[in-house]
């Protein structure tokens, strides 16, 4: 630019509080808000909260509550996990699923299908609460779709 096109500062950056130059109709369009560059107006954007143990400033945009590993630590230090959690029901199977196997042997008790691992435990009375073992049998996937699905 030259000498004579050279405007001389007319108020500060909001961020870094640089001198520079803006249009009047500029500065009242922004109510007087003016920044150097994109970087303080990046700056300005950003919205931030304080850590909840130790006070930094963190991103809230991220909904974190904590700023680190550290922090989170110290704010989880008295919870207790998994209490009063309710039984596994997976956990359960697997060991009904055993005890017939152990029982009955390993095949199917309608075809005789030998795999043990993709054996499954079947309801005969299509009650999954009532693990009674006259009400249960280890059938085979085959014979377990053929049951519930082609009867019906």
């Amino acid at each position: 630019m030259t000498e004579q096109h050279k405007r001389n500062p007319n108020t500060k950056c909001v961020i870094c509080e640089k001198q520079i130059y803006r249009r009047p109709i500029e500065l009242e369009r922004s109510k007087g808000k003016a920044f150097c560059g994109q970087a303080c107006y990046g700056v300005s954007c950003r919205r931030e909260k304080p850590c909840i143990i130790c006070n930094k400033l963190i991103l809230s945009s991220l909904h974190r509550i904590t700023c680190s590993r550290g922090c989170s630590n110290i704010h989880r230090e008295g919870i207790k996990y998994g209490l009063g959690r309710p039984k596994d029901k997976v956990e359960e199977i697997r060991s009904i699923k055993i005890r017939l196997l152990q029982n009955r042997g390993e095949k199917c008790e309608r075809c005789g299908y030998s795999k043990s691992e993709v054996l499954q435990v079947h309801h005969k009375d299509r009650n999954n609460k009532n693990n009674d073992f006259n009400n249960l049998e280890i059938i085979c996937p085959n014979c377990h779709f053929e049951d519930h699905y082609l009867k019906s």
